[in-house]
């Protein structure tokens, strides 16, 4: 691969989200933006390798996706209304000043709209703003990928015909927006976290801006708790990301196993000064209960010890505030410390079926709490549901190697 040819991925890679919003906001729709941004990439790989690789590449493929774009528009590929904005955004792009705020953040909000459909929010920030496609989405909101592929389509067609103004929204409607805003950061954020023990080398960069996303948003808006209390949440996250992973085997560490001094104290020492910013807020919500609990499983590198009624005592609150099966299934695993295995399979077991069903974690769980209770036989059967369920290596390492030992006990 030609140093042009890694040159156009990199900048596809850690611009995407940018370019789309600079070139949405001025034409007014998103599936011609992004239409526009891919011409103009594709024509990248055809004239870097001959000319190099331009100073500022960014600029470059601004401009051509513009000049595209008003390609098109003459061409009658785009309606006649968008030429006039068009002609005018290729004479103004050498004078145009850099923004600022970040054009990614209205772009969010433009998409948390609510007309559009609430289940399709999160995956299209997190296409138009980060770049994923539908195909690794999928799993993340259990749907098949043409099922996710054609929606998207749809409401970016949505997005345009109603005219959504793509800018920040005021009152009410800027806090129901941020909580979906919230959602999609943290829903790519997860996907790049969880891709790194599986592979995937796209996927730190992808918890990297998603972190980076975050922390826009924290500083833009400092009033929003719950923007602090996720940067908290997943600066707590990346800072155990060197001990997630056993070096020699390959195999997932659990949180309470894994060795302290290979967390990143600095940036532990930035997630406790952002839940405390959360906390200066009147308001407590989901992410700052999950941040609260992070925390205390981070007070272990001080201690040496974990403080389990303190987590049961938030896992308590985090069910009656954002009651999920993630929330449940985590209470029940704490329960399995401070009242026993027999109170922990009780709180699994009232999970919902259809909630349960395909939800490795609770698998994962319940397979533990059954080894602790002595009932072998349905902790082994819970293993292979839980290692059949696992897409990412390192935990099907960790429980395979939990069944043979069971197997030896």
């Amino acid at each position: 691969m030609s140093d042009a040819v890694r040159a156009v991925e990199r900048v596809a890679r850690l611009s995407y989200g940018r370019l789309v919003a600079r070139l949405a906001a001025r034409a007014g729709s998103l599936a011609d933006a992004e239409d526009a941004l891919s011409d103009a990439l594709a024509r990248a790989l055809e004239t870097w390798p001959r000319t190099g690789v331009p100073d500022n590449p960014e600029a470059w493929l601004t401009r051509t996706a513009r000049n595209r774009a008003i390609d098109r528009a003459r061409s009658g590929l785009l309606p006649v209304a968008y030429e006039q904005d068009l002609t005018r955004m290729a004479e103004e792009r050498s004078q145009t000043p850099a923004p600022t705020m970040d054009p990614r953040l209205p772009l969010m909000f433009v998409c948390a709209h609510p007309a559009i459909d609430p289940s399709l929010r999160a995956p299209l920030m997190l296409q138009a703003v980060l770049g994923l496609d539908a195909r690794r989405m999928a799993s993340v909101f259990l749907m098949p990928p043409g099922t996710l592929g054609q929606r998207l389509t749809r409401v970016k067609a949505k997005i345009e015909s109603t005219a959504i103004p793509f800018e920040l929204p005021e009152g009410r409607d800027f806090e129901a927006r941020m909580t979906d805003v919230l959602n999609a950061i943290y829903g790519a954020y997860v996907v790049g976290y969880n891709g790194m023990p599986a592979g995937d080398p796209k996927a730190a960069t992808l918890a990297q801006e998603a972190l980076w996303l975050v922390s826009l948003l924290a500083d833009g808006f400092p009033q929003a708790a719950e923007a602090h209390g996720l940067f908290a949440l997943m600066l707590f996250a990346e800072a155990r990301r060197p001990a997630r992973t056993d070096a020699s085997t390959g195999a997932l560490v659990p949180l309470e196993e894994q060795d302290t001094t290979l967390w990143d104290g600095g940036m532990l020492g930035d997630a406790e000064t952002a839940l405390r910013n959360a906390a200066r807020r009147p308001s407590l919500g989901r992410y700052q209960l999950e941040a609260s609990i992070q925390a205390v499983h981070a007070a272990r590198a001080r201690t040496g010890a974990t403080d389990w009624d303190a987590l049961a005592l938030l896992y308590a609150g985090l069910v009656e505030i954002a009651p999920t099966v993630g929330a449940f299934t985590g209470h029940a695993a704490v329960l399995c410390e401070t009242e026993g295995p027999a109170a922990a399979l009780t709180a699994l077991d009232a999970i919902p079926e259809a909630a349960r069903a395909s939800y490795q974690p609770w698998w994962a769980t319940r397979a533990h709490v059954l080894a602790r209770h002595g009932d072998i036989a349905a902790a082994l059967e819970a293993f292979d549901r839980a290692i059949g369920l696992s897409d990412d290596p390192a935990a099907r390492i960790y429980l395979s190697g939990r069944k043979a030992r069971l197997l030896q006990s």
